[in-house]
């Protein structure tokens, strides 16, 4: 007997200002740019025939305000805001520019930006975002087999790094090369 398909599509939010001004994000609820709203805009017409029974999303503005776009398409699905899949909390760099922290600190600037177990001070290494989306997509794919539902996710740069690698099947070196679009759906078949 063929077995069923079911569709995970992860979805990252669209430019929010801090990303513009090139500063460290993490938790910090940065909102949506122009240029971020017309991203998830072309993310929802992209989407608008596509199949949902759950959404996923997280308590920032940035990544809620892209998924209203995608519910414009899609009225009356379920949401549910789950923070395993929240951006990496990136401590005391939080709030910083980019340039003035390379200034300062050339080398800690990539090895906290780009290394894979290395956290920033106060913060979090992408092994962590790692250990803590892991559970979240095992269980989501769990729900998918089990109820049969295709699921949106819609996430952020770093939370998806390690979704993205688990689907992929990628190396931890692949992983951290990847860059996440802001208007763009990234779409996995489960078997069910």
């Amino acid at each position: 007997m063929k077995k069923e398909v079911r569709k995970i599509y992860l979805v990252r939010h669209g430019e929010s200002f801090f990303n513009r001004s090139k500063r460290f994000t993490g938790w910090i609820d940065s909102g949506l740019t122009v240029k971020g709203k017309r991203q998830a805009k072309k993310v929802a017409e992209n989407l608008k025939n596509a199949k949902f029974d759950v959404a996923y999303t997280t308590t920032l503005s940035r990544a809620k305000d892209t998924l209203k776009f995608i519910l414009k398409y899609h009225p009356g699905l379920k949401v549910i805001v789950d923070d395993r899949v929240i951006e990496r909390n990136y401590g005391d760099l939080s709030g910083k520019f980019h340039a003035s922290y390379v200034k300062k600190h050339p080398k800690l600037f990539w090895v906290y930006r780009r290394s894979y177990d290395v956290p920033p001070p106060g913060g979090e290494s992408i092994k962590q975002v790692e250990d803590r989306v892991l559970p979240f997509i095992k269980e989501v794919i769990e729900k998918m087999k089990k109820e049969k539902i295709n699921v949106l996710v819609v996430a952020h740069g770093n939370s998806m790094r390690p979704m993205r690698r688990y689907f992929e099947k990628l190396s931890e070196e692949e992983m951290m090369k990847l860059e996440n679009a802001w208007d763009k759906a990234y779409i996995y078949e489960v078997e069910v």
